[in-house]
């Protein structure tokens, strides 16, 4: 069942919030230590094995670090510099001319 966290009625305004959204992604977790991960050679022993971690737990938490630090600067230019923030936003739109359109995930219920 899909619930709407809020209703986005204006189509521009969605547009605005998905460009942000892949542009943001790309910044805080594809500009970052994930990419050194993925430009790696595949593990020839585990490739394609389902239930194998192919990223240690420092590697997962130095990814999560990274991206965290990322969106909370960029959340913070978005209200004290927007002309920045939009810079920042155009920049992160170089790596996602070909990513889908975002969609809205299904609200976890406690």
């Amino acid at each position: 069942m899909r619930v709407r966290i809020y209703s986005m009625e204006n189509e521009s305004h969605r547009r605005q919030v998905a460009r942000e959204a892949k542009a943001i992604v790309a910044l805080a977790f594809r500009n970052g230590p994930i990419e050194d991960i993925h430009a790696g050679r595949p593990c020839p022993t585990c490739s394609d094995q389902v239930g194998y971690s192919r990223i240690t737990d420092a590697e997962m938490k130095g990814i999560m670090r990274n991206a965290v630090n990322r969106l909370y600067a960029l959340l913070l230019l978005k209200s004290s510099d927007p002309d920045k923030y939009e810079s920042q936003i155009r920049f992160g739109e170089r790596y996602t001319a070909n990513w889908d359109e975002p969609t809205m995930p299904e609200v976890q219920k406690d």
